[in-house]
């Protein structure tokens, strides 16, 4: 299974190998991004790889974070917005490749997805 940074399944995209070869592939400069961005990166790959060293942002302790949340496809309902989230931390969650760094906890997690 080829994966983005953020986590989306390339296979998945209807994008993939026709406007898109992949972020990882492109260095981040996606087919869409110079539209929300000056530099042109998608601000997911931007954080996670160039400014973090990640290898994707299942590896930070901030996922899912402000830029994940409002980082949404136009053409998605908010409710199917946040199912790609939750589906994309599970998928982080569960590769045992990789490890996410632990968040502090309070015994209450207040975590809205």
């Amino acid at each position: 299974m080829k994966t983005s940074a953020c986590g989306i399944n390339c296979n998945e995209c209807a994008f993939f190998n026709k406007e898109c070869k992949g972020c990882f592939e492109v260095s981040g400069k996606t087919f869409w991004a110079s539209d929300i961005n000056e530099k042109g990166i998608c601000p997911l790959f931007d954080c996670s790889i160039n400014k973090k060293g990640y290898k994707d942002c299942g590896q930070c302790a901030d996922l899912p974070c402000k830029i994940f949340k409002e980082m949404k496809d136009p053409n998605i309902s908010d409710v199917e917005h946040m199912e790609s989230i939750e589906k994309r931390v599970i998928t982080f969650a569960g590769n045992d490749k990789k490890e996410r760094p632990k968040q502090p906890t309070t015994g209450n997690d207040s975590r809205s997805w």
